[in-house]
């Protein structure tokens, strides 16, 4: 255990912007160390390759951690219900989750503050309390969603649910109490490997791979024009189980907590490479096997949940294949209720100057071991105490509020990459920013259909096109202002840090760290960003309001 006087010993370099003094030191990951002072170019391919071992954790953990119980339900009715005609939406998905959460790592190793600290100080209070307020609920919501996975697999494996679901809790709280960072790590690394599962389930099932592999890079709409509907409510949801917005809070949070500076930032894109290889596989491996194990029988088209999809599995190809499934499903659920527990506990750790390190014991981070606590044990009641009807509604409420809530929190993450006095030489460049940008309209459409299609369920595909079609409208229309007089208020946006020097000078960047952040001057609003921000708060306030009646009235209707 990390004691008090190792702690004080770690002092942040001057002008660091570092709020905890437990994120300064050795980087102790799950398969190796740096030690603090060890600055040797790494020459050589073994030195390069322990280099690599030490830095691997927040890409992968951050990445397996979103294939949790949700991505089983969601990728397990893509299959069974259109077989393996959406498994382009996949490779689709690659570059935005590469995009997105590449600028998550640079916020996390540049600055030293966690993501809703960073959205507080430099965009005011309402949109920090917005941020903590959204992603605790939305978090505590996902939690239960996680323990709904447990339950599921447990009633598969025959197990009692009381007690499955008490012991994964315990096994949740009791990873992350042991005040080493370290010992957390090859947990939660130990369970990504875990994830692996679903390729020899793969093989057991023996989709077609020629199939397959048409599938996943030549793009189709299963059925006709009457099915649109259903069709894009399934791909939003894919996007939205991707692509979720605790992810950057999470990754932001866990890379300052691991110590990584800019230094290794090459090793920790290399690490969140494999972590999105490892999820795309899984994925892919998921929505085949399904397909192929409800091809050609009365269940195809029939989806309920990630049991009855265990037991399809079990009747084709034995009853192995069902267990090492549901072993799979609860390994996803555990692993996926780690990382949304840290990433709450992080940020309002972060917004509430909490000491919120994994390198320090329950001691000495009370608030924040209290906090990841407290989530777990109420997401588990919860469960236990709801009905499978109330689950199901739930579930479902989950996956609309983090597509509603998701254009907004890439819309943060864009602006935090293009602020110069936050990240100097590494902000981002053009190229970043438009295809961003374009990640941005396409989400703000999926967000928009998605919301309609909850609130309207019968909702004709013609209005889904009326609304792609206004999205498209829309995005052209802002963009072109945005060249033709959006330039013009860069230097005002975003002035450059005082005595930082010019912000696009890309030299001796490995050594350039945000400043305190009450040294940083404020931005500056021009009034695009100004009406920007303002549409952006009432298109969150309306489809939040629309959503929760909607569920409301759903629930009083049952």
């Amino acid at each position: 255990m990390t004691t008090n006087a190792t702690l004080n010993s770690k002092v942040p370099p001057p002008r660091s912007a570092v709020l905890d003094d437990a994120h300064v030191g050795d980087i102790k990951g799950a398969l190796g160390t740096i030690k603090l002072d060890d600055d040797a170019p790494r020459q050589g391919l073994s030195a390069r390759l322990k280099t690599l071992l030490a830095i691997v954790g927040p890409g992968l953990i951050v990445m397996v951690g979103d294939n949790d119980a949700g991505a089983f339900s969601t990728y397990g009715q893509a299959g069974q219900n259109y077989g393996t005609q959406l498994l382009w939406t996949l490779l689709m998905l690659v570059p935005v989750l590469y995009v997105n959460q590449e600028m998550v790592l640079r916020l996390g190793a540049v600055t030293g503050v966690g993501h809703a600290r960073l959205i507080l100080e430099r965009f005011g209070r309402f949109w920090g309390a917005f941020s903590v307020i959204d992603l605790f609920l939305l978090n505590a919501l996902t939690l239960v969603t996680e323990f709904i996975g447990v339950t599921l697999a447990a009633g598969y494996l025959g197990l009692p649910k009381v007690a499955s679901v008490v012991l994964a809790a315990a096994i949740i709280i009791a990873s992350a109490f042991t005040g080493s960072f370290q010992r957390f790590e090859r947990v939660a690394i130990t369970l990504c490997a875990g994830s692996l599962l679903l390729v020899p389930i793969y093989f057991m099932v023996h989709p077609k791979t020629s199939q397959m592999a048409h599938d996943f890079v030549v793009p189709s709409m299963p059925g006709g024009s009457g099915e649109l509907a259903a069709v894009m409510l399934v791909i939003v949801s894919i996007v939205g189980t991707t692509v979720a917005p605790w992810q950057l809070f999470f990754q932001q949070s866990y890379v300052i907590d691991k110590r990584i500076t800019p230094r290794f930032m090459k090793y920790e894109k290399i690490d969140l490479w494999i972590g999105i290889a490892v999820v795309i596989i899984g994925a892919a491996a998921m929505m085949g096997l399904t397909a192929a194990a409800f091809a050609g029988t009365d269940g195809f088209g029939q989806f309920s949940d990630a049991g009855a999809v265990a037991k399809g599995i079990e009747d084709k190809a034995g009853h192995l294949a069902g267990v090492l499934f549901a072993i799979a499903l609860l390994d996803a659920s555990i692993i996926g209720a780690f990382a949304v527990s840290l990433s709450t506990a992080y940020a309002i750790g972060d917004v509430f100057g909490i000491k919120h390190s994994l390198h320090r014991g329950v001691r000495g981070a009370k608030g924040f071991y209290g906090i990841y606590a407290g989530l777990v044990v109420a997401a588990a009641a919860i469960t236990l105490l709801s009905t499978d009807y109330t689950q199901g509604l739930m579930t479902q409420f989950v996956q609309v509020l983090a597509g509603v809530l998701l254009p907004s929190a890439t819309v943060f993450l864009l602006l935090l990459c293009n602020d110069k006095a936050v990240l100097g030489p590494w902000v981002n460049g053009p190229r970043t920013n438009a295809f961003t940008a374009a990640v941005v309209s396409v989400l703000v459409t999926l967000s928009l259909i998605l919301t309609a299609a909850v609130v309207w369920p019968d909702i004709s595909s013609d209005a889904i096109l009326w609304i792609m079609a206004a999205c498209g409208v829309t995005g052209v229309l802002v963009a072109g202002y945005f060249f033709t007089f959006g330039r013009r208020g860069t230097k005002e946006d975003h002035p450059p840090a005082s005595g930082q020097g010019c912000p696009h000078d890309r030299t001796g960047r490995e050594n350039w760290r945000m400043p305190p952040l009450e040294t940083l001057e404020k931005p500056v609003m021009s009034t695009a960003r100004k009406i920007g921000m303002g549409a952006l708060r009432a298109y969150l306030l309306i489809a939040m309001v629309m959503v929760i009646i909607k569920v409301v009235q759903t629930a009083l209707n049952h």
